[in-house]
């Protein structure tokens, strides 16, 4: 392939290569003659050369030795050698390069040109690869730029401006006039960029903002403007009136809405125009409609246009397009307001979750926990346990997770807090968060007066099923630690469990035997079972028996256990009551600081708050930590009298 093939020939040649190294080859042997060219003083092949390679640019191949050749073609005062150049400045420049410094002043000579369509490059180059220090030289010829006559100019100028206010947010107040004067335009072109900077202006600049609230008269008309108008073959599309445009006005307008009721006020009849005249059988009308939803949530509406915007993604929600299906989901829940119509129209998004489609029910589920609130967490949540019981495994562990934070938000009840995750639990133990566990025995110990509720309840559970690890786990624990008030039989909340010690033994050795059990879960039991020889007195060998099977268990730390129980038993009986008594708590309050001065000039404190109604004579051991001249020392002490004189 000689150096002067055309670009179609070595676009040919590559595409032909059987092999990737023979397509490298190719690009190597090119690449080697295009630079050969480009050291040429008199070169008058350099766009033809600079195209061939930003060609092989695309490809991922290395090109960076034609970014001067960039620079040299931008300055020449021929169109079709500045049109390469800037293309490849857009394509190998960026703000890094120090290279992209060099045509600052070239494009602010084109940006002057007589010819719009060099201007054009000029914008556009700058508008895609400006930095911030271009954009601060180069903003008052945009600015200027945005009060000229040709259409075609201004509409390029709005979007470049865009660029420098993204760039240099403090530059915003420079477009303020001309993009306010651009509203009056006509061309569409215009209006589009003009819109897109008046938004980025108000999401940058609150006090932008409540200038250009006052646009919002203009707006309404423009968008009526929009609605009402017939067919326009220039900007018709499925029969939709520009919806480019629609769509950017009422994300602007939502902008403009948002906490003022002047302004919302102002296009409330406009949205219930759009919500009713737009025909949502095409993509285009429903990405206007859908846009019209959003803005109707975030302003303060009226109620009856809210129950419309619910209405019309419940009419998403039933076309038979996938696509259009799921947007009401994801983009909505994110940004989902506080004040809903109430149900029946809150459970408009349930329905979805009967559909077999993994996607659309993922993304409804989100939005059925967002919509969740203390109103009508009851009426929600049974809907949503009722999913649980249904959905696909794979939606189950999100499923649950999102019931329990819903749970914790909006529990009106610490009992109907706890029943509804043993509910999750006896349906999906095997999908939640390690953290569950705890977190529901937390849960379970500051309910003090639902103690002996939930020990019947879920010693019923655990009786009828104990392949569920997480709920067999905290079942132990209750069973372990309010094995009495189970024994006792009475109980108001539900109706008592009649069973004997042999019951409660036979249910915590069955998991014990069990071979669906985890080591975490025998743990549970085993220290269940060792808990209630303080609990019971007719089979406290029948509970050291079972203790001493697990001392040569294969599992580490189930033996471990099982061996210190054990010693309690034969070497620290005596003990044995106080280490599993739950009466005694032990609560450390913040100390009174945490530096020390040296030779004893100041002291520390820290108060030990002990609950030991039974007089159980009890050792505390205690360790402190502390850093001295930059080493960190540790030093530990044992209180045989606890309490005593020692415990400040």
């Amino acid at each position: 392939m000689s150096p002067s093939v055309r670009l179609q020939e070595m676009i040919r040649v590559i595409r032909s290569a059987r092999t990737q190294g023979e397509e490298r080859g190719v690009i190597q042997r090119e690449c080697a003659a295009i630079r050969a060219q480009f050291r040429q003083a008199d070169n008058g092949g350099r766009s033809h050369n600079l195209a061939k390679l930003l060609y092989v640019h695309m490809l991922g191949y290395p090109a960076h030795f034609g970014q001067m050749e960039c620079v040299r073609l931008i300055a020449s005062p021929r169109y079709s050698e500045k049109r390469v150049g800037y293309l490849g400045a857009m394509m190998l420049l960026d703000e890094k390069q120090d290279a992209s410094l060099l045509i600052t002043n070239s494009i602010k000579n084109d940006l002057s040109h007589s010819s719009q369509y060099v201007q054009s490059l000029a914008l556009c180059t700058l508008a895609c690869m400006g930095s911030a220090e271009m954009c601060r030289d180069l903003a008052p010829e945009i600015d200027r730029l945005l009060r000229a006559s040709n259409s075609y100019i201004k509409k390029k100028a709005a979007l470049c401006a865009v660029h420098i206010v993204r760039k240099v947010p403090e530059l915003g107040e420079l477009f303020t006039p001309a993009a306010r004067s651009l509203l009056s335009e006509k061309n569409h072109g215009v209006l589009h960029g003009a819109v897109v900077l008046i938004t980025e202006l108000c999401e940058r600049n609150p006090e932008t903002l409540e200038q250009f609230r006052k646009t919002v008269p203009d707006l309404v008309q423009i968008m009526k403007g929009l609605v009402t108008t017939g067919y326009s073959p220039e900007h018709n599309v499925a029969g939709i009136s520009d919806p480019f445009l629609q769509v950017r006005i009422l994300r602007l307008l939502r902008i403009l809405g948002r906490n003022n009721d002047a302004a919302s006020d102002a296009m409330n009849d406009l949205l219930a125009q759009v919500a009713t005249n737009t025909d949502s059988s095409k993509t285009a009308g429903s990405a206007v409609l859908y846009e019209t939803v959003l803005t109707v949530m975030d302003i303060k509406s009226e109620s009856g246009l809210r129950v419309l915007a619910v209405n019309i993604l419940g009419r998403f929600l039933l076309n038979n397009d996938r696509n259009i299906r799921l947007e009401p989901f994801s983009p909505y829940s994110a940004s989902l307001p506080p004040s809903l119509p109430p149900s029946p129209h809150g459970f408009l998004f349930l329905f979805p979750l009967l559909i077999s489609s993994s996607p659309l029910l993922s993304r409804a589920l989100e939005l059925s926990l967002a919509l969740v609130s203390a109103v009508n967490i009851r009426s929600m949540m049974k809907e949503l346990l009722l999913f649980l019981s249904s959905c696909p495994p794979e939606l189950k562990a999100q499923a649950a997770c999102g019931i329990f934070n819903a749970a914790e938000r909006y529990a009106p009840s610490q009992r109907w807090h706890i029943d509804t995750i043993l509910h999750v639990l006896t349906t999906a133990g095997g999908d939640v968060r390690d953290e569950t566990v705890p977190n529901l025995i937390q849960l379970i110990t500051t309910a003090s007066d639902l103690h002996c509720y939930t020990v019947h309840k879920l010693y019923r559970a655990l009786i009828t099923d104990i392949s569920q690890q997480s709920l067999v786990q905290v079942a132990c624990w209750c069973i372990g630690e309010y094995g009495d008030l189970l024994l006792r039989g009475e109980c108001d909340e539900i109706e008592p469990v009649q069973v004997s010690e042999d019951d409660v033994l036979d249910a915590l050795e069955t998991v014990l035997q069990s071979h669906m059990s985890s080591p975490a879960t025998r743990g549970f039991a085993l220290t269940a079972t060792m808990k209630l020889s303080t609990r019971i007195t007719d089979n406290v060998d029948r509970i050291r028996s079972i203790v001493s099977i697990y001392g040569s268990c294969i599992d580490v730390e189930l033996q471990q256990r099982a061996v210190e129980y054990n010693a309690l038993f034969k070497k620290y009986d005596h003990m044995r009551y106080a280490t599993s008594c739950t009466s005694v708590q032990l609560h450390m309050k913040a100390p009174s600081g945490d530096f020390l001065p040296a030779r004893g000039t100041a002291t520390l404190t820290q108060t030990v708050l002990l609950n030991n109604p039974n007089k159980v004579m009890l050792k505390m051991r205690i360790r402190m930590s502390y850093t001295s001249q930059g080493s960190a020392f540790q030093d530990t002490m044992q209180i045989d009298s606890f309490p005593g004189p020692a415990c400040h």
